[in-house]
């Protein structure tokens, strides 16, 4: 397992490294942030001056070691547009993006393994094909519609939820979260759903296909001709058997979940991670696009370490291979 464990940071050292060269001279190659920064009025003494400042006059590769030095001391650069550390910024809008985040997968799993569950021990009753249906909506709708209508009927119509907005904060570690109060639990409810919607379907459709494929293995049978009870044959031996899919699935929609929320914080004005690159990007406000983007590897790499970790724990055949 030891060996494993180092074989896997190792690779997740040498992607980090990859994607940091491929996201820095992809992010730098693209306009140039001086045309939007500085007044069409200024001369070039001025131009030239600015350049200057933001670093820009640097050879490419120059200016990518200058930010892997300073990525290594917890520096990645200051925002042309706020002069503040980069990361400092990101870290402002990250606890927004990660409670809607944690909190649509906790929807998703919460909504998605029941139904699926059920649909795969009883997939010719009536709910079973309506559970299916609704997977099926879940996956075609477009969230921004959903969301929009989402605000129409709870929030417009009948009142019960707040549209926009993250709500009432409350301090933990010092970061400002919304879980933690009333009002921001219902703030978060709407656009938490709205993330979940297309996760929900797919554990959904994982759980049924699993709990199909599993009640037909020997050992299912075996366990029930010595004559266990139906719960223990389907949480005991079948569950923990789906549950391997599952959590390499929802693993890697977490990563994309915070990744790819923009559309939806966009929706509700949720003040996260996703707001800032667009608002960002318009600007080319390149340390916090390349923070970012950094960042949201970083999160990828861990999350695929910690699904790989969970895999072998759930799955010995893993451990076997590994000591293999």
């Amino acid at each position: 397992m030891t060996v494993y464990l180092l074989r896997r940071i190792l690779q997740s050292f040498m992607v980090l490294v990859a994607m940091s060269i491929i996201v820095f001279v992809g992010v730098y190659a693209v306009g140039d942030p001086v045309e939007i920064l500085i007044s069409p009025d200024a001369d070039q003494l001025e131009r030239e001056r600015a350049i200057r400042a933001l670093g820009l006059d640097l050879p490419l590769w120059e200016q990518y070691l200058v930010f892997v030095q300073r990525a290594l001391q917890g520096d990645l650069g200051r925002s042309f547009v706020f002069n503040e550390p980069a990361l400092q910024i990101i870290l402002q809008r990250m606890p927004a993006t990660l409670e809607l985040a944690f909190g649509s997968m906790f929807l998703s799993i919460l909504i998605g393994l029941p139904l699926g569950l059920y649909a795969g021990l009883k997939p010719d009753s009536v709910a079973s094909k309506t559970i299916m249906a609704g997977s099926i909506l879940g996956f075609s709708l477009p969230t921004f519609w959903v969301g929009l209508m989402l605000i129409m009927v709870f929030a417009v119509q009948l009142g019960w939820l707040p549209s926009t907005g993250r709500g009432e904060t409350a301090t933990l570690f010092g970061l400002q979260w919304s879980f933690l109060t009333a009002n921001g639990l219902a703030h978060i409810l709407m656009p938490a759903f709205n993330l979940a919607l297309f996760k929900i379907s797919l554990v959904i459709r994982l759980t049924r296909a699993g709990v199909r494929e599993t009640m037909l293995m020997d050992y299912v049978k075996f366990a029930r001709a010595k004559g266990l009870s139906q719960n223990r044959v389907i949480f005991v031996h079948v569950f923990k058997n789906i549950l391997i899919p599952v959590v390499t699935v929802v693993g890697l929609e977490l990563g994309s979940t915070i990744a790819f929320s923009v559309v939806t914080e966009s929706v509700f004005a949720w003040p996260g991670m996703g707001k800032l690159i667009i608002d960002s990007i318009n600007v080319l406000d390149r340390p916090v696009i390349v923070a970012y983007l950094m960042i949201i590897v970083l999160m990828f790499i861990v999350i695929n370490l910690v699904v790989d970790i969970l895999y072998s724990v759930l799955d010995p055949r893993v451990r076997l291979e590994a000591k293999a």
